[in-house]
């Protein structure tokens, strides 16, 4: 063991720790996942505790601690973003001042308080560092590059929402920024509230809509709402917003502008919120590309490195792959806030000189051909992990009726399941770091059947019959399904559907909102989207060994060496961690097999399944 630096993401959302060993990632996770409230804002002491024990470590091995942002500075933001509204806002400002006050300005101390809690051993010297140079910093080392330009782009931090790095060897130079209260991230959050959706949770359902309709809107917003310069920034008019007063995003001058009120969360969706969200989606494409010009110019780089909560808007990374404005991008896994956990802890092992050792094997990895795992987050399999001695003591606590193989016996039942029509649940392995599912804790299902989308929707998520499903695909065979000339291991960037696959009666002429959804348009009609797009995730044998050889298995029973790939949860639930979470989320839903670990296990086989209430109507509809 070198130096262990700990990094941790909390009191906003989504909080998280992750553990880094000089320059090697050994633990990262997210508190949502053991406390089962999604997007836990709080300290993590649970995410603090698995990573410890991934390292057999206690507090006292650890060099120090890493905060994501400089709480200091940030008040002041807050401070005088209040005092530059008055007298609006002063209910906000009110509820708000005390907890700043009482801990918030004083994070340092909260965190010294809440790791000596935890009583494993003396709590070592807590720094700090701002929020876009975490975002930076989980971009930037990680990726499999000597040298990168590296763009973050979320809502806001301190006070940056936008800034553009250069990162070479183990230092990052900052180059630009844009401040709050102009926010390309704020801005899509508007959309996201005013469209009937939560805030930090919801900006994914709109960019899953914004299909459905036409950018009608998008020189409205041009003209009304943002000026964007030729290099990519911009200002936001901000009489349109509400955010500065605290309480809303959007008020009447929004109403006015967009013909009407929002939309009630759960309402009926109607065809101003498709072209609402195509709208928004188009000029945030627009940003971003500019945005990525710019930081080709000023770095002279070739590849291209995103964080930030933006990132995850895998639709625009998409466009600025197919722009070529660079050779490759690569985007943080966890590029919102619980990434940058993890992005303060590599920032401080970087300034104290700290090696980056994936990178003297990447120019070898690049040859050998796709799906190597070139960057230095291990498939972002980063979180626990549960023996099969484990999953089975779970097992028999819950009466539960299991078939136990070897991998290849567990690979070839699966495949053939899911040849049938079948669902399955499937944990293997370590947990995903970040909100995307990756072949761990996953529920797959056949791309080639068309109706395997709705019935996901329907029998499994319980969710909105819009959300389209990703695709997982053998990295080998990539270029088959889908046009896209670089990997995509984390499903993070959106793709349009190889021409080879598509169906020629694919159009649909006269169909209109989410009648379009029953309309076939390639061979693998559950993952492509109504644009005949996919948010594709490549797989390659060396970043998920395992995930490889189940779609290896369906490959050689079906000759498709894709699968439909979800997270393993339902609607308002964190992506299942333990044995324990993922048997309650098969028994409770239409997943028709489990496999976990080395069992295999079948719905008709399972006990009778008895809860008290009906535990879907306490779902949050976010």
């Amino acid at each position: 063991m070198s130096e262990l630096t700990l990094g941790i993401s909390a009191f906003y959302h989504d909080s998280a720790a992750a553990l880094v060993d000089g320059g090697t990632i050994v633990a990262a996770a997210q508190e949502e996942r053991f406390t089962r409230i999604r997007h836990d804002p709080s300290f993590p002491a649970e995410a603090i505790a698995a990573c410890l024990r991934e390292a057999g470590a206690g507090l006292g091995d650890v060099s120090a601690v890493a905060y994501y942002e400089d709480p200091a500075l940030k008040f002041r933001r807050v401070l005088a973003t209040y005092l530059g509204a008055a007298p609006y806002g002063y209910a906000s400002f009110r509820d708000t001042l005390p907890s700043w006050l009482s801990w918030k300005l004083r994070t340092p101390k909260t965190l010294e308080r809440r790791l000596a809690e935890l009583e494993r051993g003396p709590v070592p010297p807590i720094v700090v560092r701002r929020h876009h140079e975490s975002h930076a910093a989980s971009a930037f080392y990680p990726s499999p590059y000597e040298s990168a330009a590296v763009l973050c782009i979320d809502g806001v931090g301190e006070w940056a929402t936008t800034t553009l790095w250069h990162g070479r060897g183990n230092r990052l130079r900052p180059l630009a920024e844009i401040r709050f209260p102009h926010s390309l991230g704020l801005l899509y959050s508007a959309f996201t509230y005013f469209c009937g959706f939560k805030v930090d949770s919801g900006e994914y359902k709109l960019m899953g809509l914004a299909p459905y309709g036409t950018p009608r809107y998008a020189e409205t917003i041009r003209r009304k709402l943002i000026d964007i310069k030729p290099d990519g920034s911009f200002r936001l008019n901000l009489r349109y917003f509400a955010y500065l007063r605290g309480q809303v995003m959007t008020g009447r001058g929004f109403e006015e502008l967009f013909g009407g009120p929002r939309r009630t969360p759960e309402g009926p969706l109607t065809e101003r919120e498709f072209d609402l969200a195509a709208s928004v989606q188009a000029v945030t494409e627009e940003v971003v590309i500019r945005l990525a010009r710019t930081a080709r110019v000023a770095t002279g780089e070739s590849k291209l490195c995103l964080a930030g909560g933006v990132a995850l808007n895998c639709v625009a990374n998409g466009k600025v792959v197919e722009e070529g404005i660079f050779d490759e991008i690569w985007v943080q896994p966890a590029a919102g806030d619980a990434g940058g956990a993890l992005g303060a802890a590599l920032a401080v092992t970087a300034e104290r000189g700290a090696p980056r050792p994936h990178i003297a094997g990447a120019k070898n990895d690049r040859a050998k051909g796709p799906g190597r795992a070139r960057d230095a987050m291990s498939g972002a399999l980063l979180g626990p992990a549960f023996s099969d001695d484990e999953i089975a003591a779970a097992l028999d606590s819950r009466g539960a009726v299991y078939t136990r193989l070897d991998e290849d016996e567990l690979d070839r039942q699966v495949a053939a399941a899911l040849a049938e029509g079948k669902i399955a649940g499937w944990f293997q392995g370590r947990m995903e770091f970040g909100p995307r599912a990756l072949g761990a804790r996953s529920i797959l299902g056949d791309p080639r059947d068309p109706a395997m989308q709705s019935a996901m929707n329907r029998k499994i998520k319980f969710r909105e019959s819009f959300r389209p499903f990703a695709p997982s695909v053998l990295a080998a065979d990539a270029k088959d399904y889908f046009a896209l000339d670089q990997d995509s291991p984390y499903m993070l960037l959106v793709a349009p559907i190889a021409a080879a696959q598509r169906l020629e009666d694919g159009g649909d002429a006269g169909v209109t909102g989410l009648d379009r959804l029953g309309v076939p348009r390639s061979t693998i009609p559950a993952v492509t989207h109504v644009d005949s797009s996919a948010r594709v995730q490549t797989v390659g044998e060396e970043s998920n060994p395992r995930y490889h050889r189940l779609l290896t298995a369906f490959k050689e029973r079906t000759g498709c060496p894709v699968l439909v790939n979800t997270s393993f949860n339902v609607r308002g639930e964190p992506i299942v961690h333990s044995p324990h979470d993922a048997y309650t989320c098969f028994m409770r839903t239409h997943i028709d097999l489990l496999a976990i670990g080395g069992f295999l296990l079948r719905k008709e086989d399972q006990p009778e399944w008895t809860e008290d209430g009906d535990w879907r109507t306490a779902i949050p509809l976010d």
